[in-house]
């Protein structure tokens, strides 16, 4: 079963892509390939996938150590939000290594050099904003719910584990996250792969990408929380583990977009 996206390359003619059913098995085979990918470059990928730890420490040091310490879980939480500008390098390796060419670590900014660029910038300066809107509902939740920001670390846990206000502040505020983790997903889990992969406009990637999720609703909704579920782990203790689980992450979706569009 398939279902035709009308796509426009390079400013030319209409050309269709088929978007694929895709089931739990596709998800794990997506999963197994990206582990396969990550050890095969091991060495490199973890280099590179420190960066996106290093990003999360700096915005714990700026919450702990200003009168920002309500917006460390927001930041931190958001940051995830921008994985797919991260993930653009590795879905640049994983074109090259699937078209036979060198795919070392030296390559991993050659997405600069892809000819949708542009798109791609856009894209991201579109999960820029995102993230912006987040951080921004994060903090009027906090202001509605409980009002002025804590000094101390010690009043800011005890105010959201010892109130009524608190619990009802994670709740919100989860259901919010989760609102826009599920906006990044739809339009990004196929468009940022295809613009590294083709040179196609921002409308036909993101198009592709949100129909692709509207026609396997319940695959990629199990893939959003693996996703999210393997990020959490990764961020405990002090964000280390992303650096695993990222690079893993960006070559399995990679290899999801395979599956799900027929190229």
């Amino acid at each position: 079963m398939s279902e035709t996206a009308a796509a426009t390359q390079g400013g030319s003619a209409s050309v269709p892509f088929e978007v694929r059913k895709i089931g739990p098995g596709d998800l794990r085979d997506s999963l197994r390939k990206g582990w396969s990918d990550f050890l095969d470059r091991r060495g490199d990928l973890i280099i590179l996938g420190l960066l996106y730890p290093v990003i999360g420490l700096v915005a714990a040091a700026l919450s702990l150590g200003g009168n920002l310490i309500p917006l460390l879980f927001p930041l931190v939480a958001g940051i995830t939000l921008l994985g797919p500008i991260a993930a653009s390098g590795f879905y640049e390796l994983a074109r090259r290594r699937e078209a036979g060419k060198e795919s070392s670590w030296g390559h991993f900014f050659d997405v600069k050099d892809r000819p949708s660029i542009n798109s791609i910038l856009l894209l991201s300066g579109i999960l820029l904003v995102i993230f912006g809107l987040w951080i921004g509902a994060a903090t009027a939740l906090y202001m509605l719910l409980i009002g002025p920001f804590p000094e101390t670390l010690g009043a800011f846990l005890a105010v959201v584990f010892t109130t009524a206000q608190g619990w009802a502040l994670i709740a919100t505020g989860t259901l919010v996250g989760l609102g826009f983790a599920a906006v990044v997903l739809t339009i990004t889990v196929v468009s940022m792969p295809m613009l590294v992969d083709r040179d196609v406009s921002l409308e036909t990637a993101i198009g592709t990408s949100v129909r692709a999720v509207m026609a396997n609703k319940g695959a990629m909704t199990r893939w959003g929380l693996t996703v999210a579920v393997l990020l959490a782990i990764g961020s405990v203790p002090l964000f280390i583990g992303l650096a695993i689980v990222l690079p893993v992450l960006g070559y399995a979706t990679w290899h999801l977009y395979t599956k799900v569009v027929q190229r």
